[in-house]
């Protein structure tokens, strides 16, 4: 097998082709960036650092956020590099740890999402066991297991990815790498093997969220029967922040994926890849923060407890000065 079936570097699709534009995509993408880094590390301190958010509803949330963070930057920073230099290029060996990387925290974050939807479905229709049910050691097994079973998944796909080789060139209709853009550039009928892997992991996901659908219809059951007006706005504040989340994330990646092949383009291509990879990880914590006030309040302590310490160190500062 000769070297050229396996590049040394892959071309990333670029956003425009002017280099104005480039800078101004640079520019959004770099907002979008801090806003995900904010939202997602405020949400990681509150959680970590107030002990009434010590419960396993925020110990998901806590690990939502990690895969958030996780999501956008094995995407973004690459992207806007490359904007910012007027580039394409991407090194073969950051090819393969994007692919690997998203790999990981997609698959993790659905899972999380599915395991998200059982600890509400205990909670509102089974509220005098949900202690016992879910307790630290269940909780911190079931996280265990998310994060180890799409370890494994994602060193699959990986390995097999790029054990191909590759003779379709080395350009990718994307601004990332991802699985089913490298397959289009393979050469042997090998390919197959990882469609069906794909496949797979396809079915996977329809059964979490027929599961993450059994929950909610169920929940939608409980919280039609609580007589107190009350009770109901509690129950739906807790789990419309989880609904939307879980309709944006899917929503976006099964219409990428499954998209009819007449509707493909480079253009919807690159919206489509926007939409699922990096706007839910910069709009999950406003999602989550907007009707949860534990949350809200956590947050701003911390954010006033930080602000209150800069002045501090300021006034000190010009005291001692």
């Amino acid at each position: 097998m000769s070297n050229s079936s396996f590049p040394t570097e892959f071309l990333l699709l670029p956003f425009a082709d002017t280099h104005e534009l480039q800078l101004l995509h640079f520019g959004l993408f770099l907002g979008i960036y801090l806003a995900a880094l904010l939202g997602n590390g405020l949400i990681l301190t509150a959680v970590a650092c107030d002990h009434r958010l010590h419960t396993p509803m925020y110990f998901f949330l806590l690990n939502l956020a990690l895969l958030d963070l996780g999501t956008i930057t094995t995407t973004v920073p690459k992207a806007m590099a490359n904007s910012l230099w007027d580039t394409r290029a991407i090194s073969y060996s950051g090819c393969v740890a994007q692919v690997f990387f998203f790999a990981l925290f997609v698959a993790a974050e659905f899972s999380l999402l599915t395991i998200m939807a059982y600890d509400r479905y205990i909670a509102i229709c089974k509220p005098l066991h949900y202690r016992t049910i879910m307790d630290s050691r269940t909780c911190v097994n079931m996280a265990a297991a998310a994060w180890g079973s799409t370890f494994l998944n994602a060193v699959l796909h990986t390995s097999n990815t790029f054990s191909l080789p590759l003779c379709q060139g080395n350009a990718l209709d994307q601004f990332f790498c991802e699985i089913p853009q490298i397959l289009k550039l393979s050469c042997s009928d090998a390919y197959l093997r990882e469609v069906g892997f794909l496949v797979v992991s396809v079915c996977i996901v329809f059964g979490c969220f027929a599961f993450i659908l059994f929950s909610y219809v169920q929940i939608l059951r409980a919280v039609l029967r609580i007589p107190l007006e009350q009770g109901r706005h509690k129950a739906f504040s807790m789990c419309f922040p989880h609904l939307a989340v879980v309709s944006l994330f899917i929503s976006t990646g099964t219409f990428a994926y499954l998209k009819p092949s007449s509707m493909s383009s480079s253009s919807l291509n690159l919206l489509l890849a926007v939409l699922y990879s990096v706007v839910p990880p910069a709009v999950n914590p406003l999602i989550y923060s907007m009707r949860n006030k534990e949350l809200k309040d956590a947050v701003w302590k911390l954010m006033m407890g930080c602000f209150s310490e800069a002045l501090n160190f300021l006034v000190s500062s010009a005291y001692h000065s």
